[in-house]
């Protein structure tokens, strides 16, 4: 895991009428560009659903894990996002066929998939906007799959595969929100649409986009939370995983004699297993 400054800023005005997030996500993108290893362009859309997601996470199920996931246009390819309530997120790329560049069209969608209190997932899509961006998609799916009128902006400054900033804001809008106020913020949010030259500028602290977002708008924090790149793969996990493989399976790596390895699609660390540890999930089967 890498440790690092990114941290995410909750906030909400003191009329109820808005909720703000504002977060810096540049070594969690990095975290994940150093293990998954993409093309610059591919680099920036990953990293624009990374912070996405956490977004989401932290405004519709802080205490559940949220996957974001962006299906390319030709319906193999995908982008995943995958944070987590304690702070860590991780991704991945999937690039069918070769690609060096993610294939974005009429047929490209956003899904967003979470966990309900209740225990059940919750599972969204949305079409992923013509000419649009992540931001815009994300905006999209609040409205339509949570119904909550939601301002999102998310940037990612990716050059030779490293992330020189990433970052952004979510502004939603809350049942005491009235006409003026949202004109108002709507006017606001006008003078930020370059988000990414204000992240790449050194002023996207979540601090001070919590300042401007709100400026007029009396608020209080409600959370300060650390984000982190991490992965929650072990070698118990992967271990569980075989022992649901077919008994015939288990018996044909088992006769092979030789040592399995395997390496975890996201953050790339290699396990191990014995062929006596095959042996005892064949016991166990």
């Amino acid at each position: 895991m890498s440790e690092g400054n990114d941290h995410v800023l909750r906030a909400m005005t003191e009329d109820g009428a808005f909720r703000v997030v504002a977060a810096r996500t540049t070594d969690t993108v990095q975290g994940v560009l150093d293990a998954q290893r993409p093309p610059d362009a591919v680099g920036k859309l990953l990293g624009d659903l990374v912070t996405g997601t956490i977004f989401l996470r932290e405004t519709m199920a802080p205490d559940h894990r949220v996957q974001g996931i962006l299906v390319g246009e030709d319906l193999k390819s995908r982008l995943v996002a995958d944070a987590h309530p304690e702070g860590t997120t991780r991704g991945l790329v999937q690039l069918a066929g070769g690609r060096t560049s993610f294939p974005l069209g009429p047929r490209s969608r956003l899904m967003m998939m979470r966990s309900l209190y209740t225990g059940a997932l919750q599972q969204g899509v949305v079409a992923f906007p013509e000419g649009g961006d992540v931001s815009s998609a994300l905006m999209e799916y609040m409205q339509v799959s949570e119904q909550v009128v939601t301002f999102v902006t998310v940037s990612s400054i990716v050059k030779r595969g490293r992330c020189e900033a990433a970052g952004g804001y979510l502004v939603q809008l809350l049942p005491e929100t009235r006409r003026d106020g949202l004109a108002a913020m709507t006017e606001r949010l006008g003078k930020f649409q370059d988000i990414d030259a204000l992240i790449a500028s050194g002023a996207g602290d979540p601090a001070a986009l919590l300042a401007a977002v709100l400026a007029g708008h009396p608020f209080h924090r409600v959370g300060d939370e650390p984000l982190r790149f991490g992965c929650n793969c072990s070698g118990e996990r992967v271990a569980a995983s075989l022992a649901t493989l077919p008994k015939t399976d288990i018996a044909t790596m088992v006769a092979d004699g030789e040592v399995l390895e395997i390496a975890c699609d996201y953050c790339k660390q290699e396990y191990r297993i014995a062929p006596d540890h095959l042996r005892s999930l064949l016991a166990e089967n």
